[in-house]
């Protein structure tokens, strides 16, 4: 079950929030604050409690003309209302860290928190709050489990900025409201190896804008970097050994899968962030070994020296700017299996052979069959066998290159047995995805969300990109 609080962050009418910030001139955007919070719970229970409320440094970078998502993305949802009158100012939907945790073994057997932030507009700083998060129920239908009032005329409302970072431009297409902001994040980077992070993030920049609809759509977007020195090269990788105290605390191993890569750091990296006019953030980690991550509205990662970095990248990318779900299945997850099939809330998976309640009914192949038969069998077979040289090549810490030519042994056998199937040009509803292989379709055969072929994105990821990139920018 989820338990409703409520907070109230009481009024102490001092001096308003926008005294001292605004004392240089008025900014020609409102300012940003940041709700930041203690997400604890288990597989059963879940509470909030306030950590603090934050003035970042830079001004509101969003669209002030989509302030209301209407995308009905997200595993969470987070409005901002006018105390006085209720008036909805502004909404997002999210993922976390906890709603990915909650799901795993380990969630049944005990209590942890985690760190979150909700970051949005202060148009009026006279003006108290009441800040509500929503959560989807088994019906798809978002329930409030918190409220909390707040004042930003409260003393203690924090307008100290963090320590001062150096904020790299590596696009700036127009002004930060009309434009999705992106920042690069690095990681495992030390004061020496800057010239590294500059050569890999314009690399990463130009392998997502060669990928469509990113590459149709670049003109939307500003990208920055942002790269604190770390003490030593690399991240944390504990399943070796391998414990690194990193600026933005990137690590291996999140969940107890070995690729998985995190960061729980929130409080950390976001003051970092803090000095960018950012609205998505990408955590490029000075590693080799394969690996990434992604969530969606809070961050991706990737190991940016593996051979598949620019397939993790992309594939990170498309987890936290869109809300992708997997859309494979034969790789070991942390994550139980659901007790019931429900219908995901991601736009590019569904538990639905109908075409009349289809997320992409209307993109379907004319007269294609649902659903759309493919080479499951073979494919499982093969992947199987791969699962277990993988474990192999891991369990007896085999070279990295050992684990990379597997992947494109791999790759060679899906592309010739999906691409050459009846339907792979086809949009259907195809079985096996979102980690499992049965209950759960993928609109076509194969996608940069299924594997590690030299494929595009699917028809409905495509689409789901498209409308995000429409949210954050002056599309409609």
């Amino acid at each position: 079950m989820s338990l409703i609080q409520h907070g109230s962050w009481l009024a102490m009418p001092l001096l308003l929030l926008g005294a001292s910030v605004l004392a240089a001139g008025e900014p020609t955007a409102p300012r940003t604050l940041r709700l930041d919070y203690y997400h604890t719970g288990t597989a059963t229970e879940e509470y909030f409690s306030l950590d603090r409320l934050v003035v970042e440094p830079l001004p509101w970078p969003g669209n002030p003309a989509r302030p209301i998502d209407d995308t009905h993305s997200g595993k969470y949802l987070f409005e901002v209302h006018e105390a006085a009158s209720d008036k909805l100012l502004f909404s997002r939907g999210f993922a976390s860290i906890y709603g990915e945790w909650e799901t795993t073994a380990e969630a049944t057997r005990m209590h942890r928190t985690f760190h979150e932030s909700l970051r949005f507009p202060l148009a009026d700083p006279a003006a108290t709050l009441r800040v509500v998060l929503k959560k989807r129920d088994a019906a798809n239908a978002f329930r409030q489990v918190w409220e909390i009032e707040i004042d930003p005329k409260n003393p203690f409302v924090d307008t100290a900025h963090p320590p001062k970072m150096e904020v790299l431009e590596f696009q700036r297409r127009g002004e930060s409201s009309a434009k999705v902001d992106l920042l690069l994040l690095g990681d495992g980077y030390t004061a020496s190896e800057r010239d590294k992070f500059e050569r890999d993030a314009q690399r990463m920049i130009e392998i997502l804008f060669a990928t469509s609809p990113f590459k149709e759509r670049r003109d939307d977007w500003n990208v920055w970097g942002i790269c604190p020195p770390a003490a030593a090269s690399g991240i944390s990788r504990p399943s070796t050994g391998i414990h690194r105290r990193t600026p933005v605390g990137a690590t291996y191993d999140a969940f107890g899968s070995e690729r998985y890569v995190l960061t729980f750091e929130n409080r950390t990296w976001r003051d970092i962030a803090a000095w960018a006019p950012y609205e998505f953030v990408q955590i490029l980690v000075n590693n080799a070994t394969y690996g990434g991550g992604g969530i969606f509205g809070l961050y991706g990662t990737v190991a940016v020296d593996n051979d598949w970095a620019s397939y993790i990248f992309v594939h990170e990318f498309g987890h936290h700017f869109a809300g992708l779900a997997d859309e494979y299945y034969t790789s070991p997850v942390a994550y139980e299996p659901p007790a019931q099939i429900v219908e995901p809330w991601e736009p590019n998976v569904t538990a639905t052979i109908d075409p009349e309640q289809l997320k992409w009914g209307d993109l379907l192949t004319a007269g294609v069959e649902i659903p759309t038969r493919w080479p499951k069998e073979p494919f499982e077979v093969h992947a199987r066998e791969i699962r277990k040289r993988r474990q192999r090549i891991r369990a007896e810490r085999r070279p990295e290159a050992e684990m990379s030519a597997l992947f494109s042994e791999q790759q060679a056998f899906e592309s010739e047995l999906l691409g050459s199937a009846p339907h792979a040009d086809k949009v259907g509803v195809f079985e096996g995805a979102n980690y499992a292989p049965r209950g759960f379709y993928r609109s076509q055969i194969d996608c940069i969300m299924f594997t590690r072929d030299q494929v595009p994105f699917c028809a409905a990821c495509r689409r789901a990109i498209e409308r995000m990139i429409d949210l954050y920018t002056s599309g409609e």
